[in-house]
């Protein structure tokens, strides 16, 4: 049996049937395959039941013994043949269905690698989740149990009302009229049901995105006691995704009695008519036989039509919503120039000049917002020469970590420019701009697999000794070692069975395997003790010798040593120097180093 479920209507309905029918065509000879069979498996239930008429009137003739044999002969036969292409067009379908939802998966998360950065920013990560879980699946359901169901019901209702033509055109009188009245009434409840429909659609996905978001702050959930503050907000979404479930479904579920009901008064009704008609000499009692037969299969088609008209309805619904998260606009890429690796370092191509990569990051009068109207970085102006490590200090909110985005070409600028070694980062290919660009974040993220993968993510052409390498310049080696299987211990759950300290210092490592000509830091060693700080700071200095270093902090004690120090509020750079003139100046980075104000 498939799976209950609400749909909102889609819509834009023939744009979704036409890109819906698009992949369906990938596979158009196995789903020609299943028509043909749905055909000949309708034309045999058909024909079976119509050979009540002959089989019956050749007793009523005095056939005899030898006439009934042949008849139910013939007839099982028919049936045999019918069961037969059910059975194959069932087996073709099971297969194309999947075949079918995987090149919509494949097409949904290949695209979804192509998005802006800004659209996960935006988009809660359970939303995010539904499209692979609850309209995937919808679509699914519907091809395995409503393609080939609405195929046989519409040949199903149209050869029936045939056959009750050619057998008694005066009794399909009142089956046609029968016939109307169930199809107004569900037309009528799926008009009334399709707005519910939607706003379900929508409350399922608020109610998934606050339940991922609760599954993965458990541990805070847990620290602070919000247990029953979070059943109260589950509550909250739960009532409202039933209510709208509820309305939806009162009207959807009146659809199957109302026809049930109208069907059996038509039975009742057409029986009583024909039996006066065959006293009366109008018809045969093996064509009121056989007629009554096809009166009583004919609501069976209905019902079912009526019940997967929900599944064909969430089915679009859910290819709606895939398909435009597939129309939304890719992240757009102008670059022309790209990086090349020679032997005594990188290099910027640029048609068939090179450029040697030095590390020179410049920002000139750099005005950027997420949303038209909220200004984030205004006039910023800065310059970091090869090999120099600068730090950002300053106030949450201040824009310290946009500006790394900002290289990294996460956004673009409203206004000005950014320059990398004299080239316009927006000429600069994305892939190769973040290739030459190594960054190590505050909220690590590790996947499943080994630890060896995990730092060879940051290079997957490293060998072994490359990983090592690199995990002892992050002071990872020794504890790495000490794990039951070393290198090839697994990290699961994005590394919940390591301490936060250790998962940050593979993604160090990670970064120190990339071997990249500019590095950012955004609070590298925060999740690290004061102890093991001390002990990577060497390694890392070696990491960042002659490499450009952009570094976040919120332990001012870490960026003493930089180059220079930029003090940012309000999106504006107030305070430049190293650490010495800043404490000179007694201006706020002094305040800030001295606890007379606080980083918020």
């Amino acid at each position: 049996m498939p799976r209950m479920v609400s749909a909102r209507k889609p819509k834009n309905l023939l744009y979704t049937v036409k890109r819906l029918l698009a992949y369906m065509g990938r596979h158009r000879i196995s789903l020609l395959a299943v028509a043909v069979m749905v055909i000949i498996s309708v034309f045999c239930n058909l024909m079976g039941t119509y050979m009540i008429n002959p089989v019956i009137n050749g007793l009523v003739d005095g056939g005899g013994m030898e006439s009934l044999i042949k008849g139910v002969s013939f007839t099982a036969a028919i049936y045999i043949i019918g069961v037969l292409a059910a059975l194959g067009y069932s087996q073709i379908m099971a297969v194309s269905s999947q075949k079918i939802v995987y090149d919509i998966r494949k097409d949904l998360f290949s695209h979804m690698q192509t998005l802006p950065l800004s659209f996960f920013d935006s988009h809660q990560h359970g939303d995010v989740m539904s499209y692979y879980t609850n309209d995937v699946d919808t679509i699914s359901d519907a091809l395995n149990n409503s393609f080939a169901a609405v195929i046989k019901n519409g040949f199903q209702i149209t050869g029936t009302m045939l056959m009750l033509l050619i057998l008694n055109w005066k009794l399909s009188m009142i089956v046609a009229i029968s016939y109307t009245v169930m199809f107004l009434y569900v037309r009528y409840s799926a008009r009334h049901s399709k707005k519910y429909y939607r706003k379900h659609q929508e409350s399922l996905g608020i109610l998934d995105g606050y339940i991922q978001e609760m599954v993965a702050g458990q541990k805070v959930i847990k620290v602070f006691n919000h247990e029953e503050e979070n059943l109260e907000g589950f509550r909250k979404r739960n009532e409202e995704l039933q209510a709208m479930g509820t309305a939806a479904q009162s009207y959807a579920s009146t659809m199957i009695p109302a026809v049930v009901s109208l069907s059996f008064l038509t039975y009742t009704i057409v029986s009583l008519a024909g039996g006066f008609m065959a006293m009366s000499g109008l018809t045969t009692i093996g064509a009121l036989a056989s007629y009554l037969v096809f009166v009583r299969q004919a609501a069976a088609p209905i019902n079912q039509f009526t019940q997967q008209s929900n599944f064909l309805l969430s089915s679009l619904a859910g290819a709606e919503r895939i398909f435009e998260l597939i129309d939304r606009k890719s992240e757009t890429d102008e670059g022309t120039v790209t990086l090349l690796r020679k032997p005594d370092g990188w290099a910027w191509k640029d048609g068939d000049a090179e450029i040697p990569l030095k590390g020179d990051v410049r920002f000139s009068n750099v005005v950027f917002s997420y949303e038209k109207g909220h200004t984030v970085l205004n006039g910023i102006t800065l310059y970091a020469k090869p090999g120099q490590k600068i730090a950002f200090v300053g106030s949450t909110g201040a824009g310290k970590t946009t500006i790394t985005n900002l290289i990294n070409r996460f956004y673009d600028i409203d206004k000005g420019e950014i320059l990398f070694d004299g080239i316009d980062i927006r000429k600069i290919c994305k892939k190769d701009l973040r290739h030459s660009l190594g960054m190590v974040l505050q909220d690590t993220h590790l996947f499943t697999g080994t630890i060896r993968e995990n730092i060879r993510y940051g290079n997957p052409q490293a060998s072994d000794d490359d990983v090592v390498k690199a995990a002892m310049i992050a002071n990872a080696d020794s504890f790495i070692r000490r794990l039951p299987n070393g290198y090839d211990t697994m990290i699961v759950s994005d590394g919940s069975n390591l301490s936060s300290g250790q998962r940050q210092l593979i993604a160090i490592a990670r970064a120190a395997v990339a071997d990249p000509p500019v590095l950012i830091l955004d609070e590298a060693t925060s999740n690290i003790d004061t102890r093991t700080e001390d002990l990577i700071e060497k390694g890392m200095d070696q990491l960042m010798e002659g490499r450009t270093v952009f570094v976040i902090a919120h332990r001012l004690s870490t960026v003493r040593n930089a180059n220079a120090i930029l003090v940012l509020e309000n999106g504006r750079i107030i305070e430049r120097g190293d650490h010495d003139d800043l404490m000179a100046m007694h201006g706020r980075y002094y305040d800030l180093y001295t606890g007379l104000f606080e980083l918020n």
